[in-house]
């Protein structure tokens, strides 16, 4: 009997990383469920699921709205079967000083951006638990544990999202539940985000360097989908920020002070043309890349040797007994 395709929801699947996601998942032959506000991107994902060999449900749906996301599970379940993997990859958020952002525009990245993570989490372990199997995976980032400047709802949001999902994990280890749930915790990335997120900066926006392309990121969703990692992280960015944050956050403050306005601004003026979907998206096809494909690296060493730790653990650990044993002959 043929083993039966996957079935996975991601959203956020118009642009960026979701989209890039969604064509690895089509590798494999997934049936998807693409959620998004956009319907061009979508339907333009879409295409590209089946050109990869995969199924497409393109589903417009506002993931701040949770009756919306509620709905739109049901219909992937209907279309193509119960749902194994969950990705909640949606997000918007405002380049600006926290001052010159206003409540109204906070709140909506907020409900964006943390809620509808809440919100796809709930929907899909409603499924998942009941049935005790699934794979959920939360894109996260390096901003989840690390806030910048001119970014505070999106890290805000982040650093929710992360302590949202050890809450989760704890109660399903609680029962013994065979869910999987994963975080990616990703460095900047070239993605449509710095086309279309909402800028009150005088600068064209860009990811913090080094900056990779959002395949190495679905790669990431793709692989905890399907190991038991409760955490990914990716780029030396990532573990460096992370770790500077334990050791002394206080030194990496002055540092951001100081070099985090720079960082996130080229030096050319902003095209204001379609350069916001805080409120409305974008009726466009913009892809998944941003537009620093120059700048950008299309490989993560560091995550290539996560992703195969046990090897480096066993390499790292013949090396010790090959050179212990060495040295005892040595001694001899």
């Amino acid at each position: 009997m043929p083993q039966r395709s996957e079935v996975v929801v991601i959203t956020g699947a118009s642009g960026g990383v979701g989209r890039a996601a969604a064509r690895r998942f089509a590798r494999d032959g997934a049936r998807i469920g693409l959620i998004a506000r956009g319907r061009r991107g979508l339907e333009a994902t879409a295409r590209e699921v089946e050109a990869a060999g995969g199924q497409a449900l393109v589903l417009p749906v506002d993931v701040a709205e949770y009756d919306q996301v509620q709905a739109a599970a049901s219909s992937v379940e209907d279309a193509f079967g119960e749902i194994d993997v969950w990705v909640n990859d949606a997000m918007v958020t405002v380049y600006a000083e926290f001052l010159d952002i206003e409540p109204a525009e906070f709140k909506r990245a907020t409900e964006v951006s943390y809620l509808g993570m809440v919100w796809g989490t709930r929907v899909a372990l409603q499924r998942m638990v009941e049935r005790d199997r699934g794979s959920l995976v939360q894109v996260c980032s390096a901003m989840s544990y690390r806030g910048i400047p001119l970014q505070s709802p999106y890290c805000g949001a982040k650093h929710a999202c992360k302590g949202f999902t050890e809450s989760i994990i704890t109660e399903l280890l609680h029962h013994k539940s065979k869910v999987q749930v994963s975080m990616i915790q990703l460095p900047g990335l070239n993605t449509t985000q710095f086309t279309w997120g909402r800028t009150k900066l005088p600068k064209q926006t860009m990811p913090v360097p080094p900056i990779y392309q959002p395949e190495v990121a679905a790669d990431a969703i793709h692989y905890a989908a399907h190991h038991k990692r409760r955490q990914v992280y990716v780029g030396i960015p990532t573990v460096a920020n992370i770790i500077g944050e334990r050791v002394a956050p206080w030194l990496l403050d002055r540092y951001l002070a100081k070099t985090g306005y720079k960082s996130q601004m080229t030096s050319h003026d902003l095209d204001p043309a379609g350069h916001d979907n805080l409120f409305t998206p974008i009726e466009e096809d913009r892809g998944a890349h941003g537009p620093f494909d120059d700048l950008a690296h299309g490989i993560s060493p560091q995550y290539e040797l996560a992703k195969r730790r046990g090897m480096v653990f066993a390499g790292l650990g013949a090396a010790i007994v090959g050179a212990s044993a060495a040295a005892i002959r040595s001694a001899r």
